[in-house]
């Protein structure tokens, strides 16, 4: 027998009611100075973009930390680096500035939420600042806070994330060349290879 399907918001607070003070007072349309030190010390968030006709796209974005830049109390920035060219969020981006991002330093169970208005820029200012291993990104992009917030550690804590006791083996995931294969074929190309290439991109495309 099918699920009931919840249509309207009022169906939703029944099951789960309003939402405490502390979870609406939480979010601010700035940078504070405590988040600040969370996105320098991120080396690794998430880019979550749209498309006018709602296409949604998130992108895992890692550097070393203080590879974010805050400018200002509302403006943050980033370098792009090497990646599979599809630009993807930079496409979204163009025609639907308005993103999200969400920022991880590892062991710690908080995460920074930002919600913004993006700009792709070239040959920013303070692109020099984003150089990593000798290289300096040609694209910064560059993020207009309109809200920022904390999740707490509810999501970390139960999925025990940051344990490495509860890590599966390796041995039991398929590999990079295995997903490639399973989810598209790739023209008959075997595991082995596809593992070879993105082994290979992986060591010589970094940035």
């Amino acid at each position: 027998m099918p699920g009931t399907r919840i249509t309207t918001e009022d169906e939703l607070r029944e099951i789960m009611g309003e939402p405490s003070g502390l979870a609406v007072d939480k979010v601010t349309d700035h940078i504070d100075e405590e988040s600040a030190r969370v996105l320098r010390a991120s080396p690794f968030f998430l880019l979550a973009t749209a498309s006018p006709d709602g296409d949604c796209d998130v992108s895992p974005r890692g550097d070393p930390p203080g590879s974010v830049l805050v400018l200002d109390d509302h403006t943050l920035a980033f370098g792009d680096r090497k990646g599979n060219r599809r630009l993807d969020s930079f496409q979204n981006i163009l025609t639907q500035p308005k993103v999200a991002l969400l920022f991880l330093v590892p062991g710690m169970n908080e995460t920074i939420r930002v919600n913004g208005t993006a700009t792709i820029l070239r040959d920013a200012p303070y692109a020099d600042q984003l150089t990593v291993k000798g290289h300096r990104p040609e694209i910064v992009i560059e993020v207009r806070v309109d809200e920022l917030y904390m999740h707490c550690a509810k999501a970390f804590v139960r999925s025990s994330l940051w344990k490495a006791e509860s890590w599966p083996s390796r041995r039991e995931l398929p590999t990079g060349g295995q997903l490639l294969r399973s989810a598209s074929g790739t023209n008959g190309t075997s595991v082995a290879d596809l593992d070879r290439i993105l082994d290979e991109g992986t060591r010589t495309r970094q940035y």
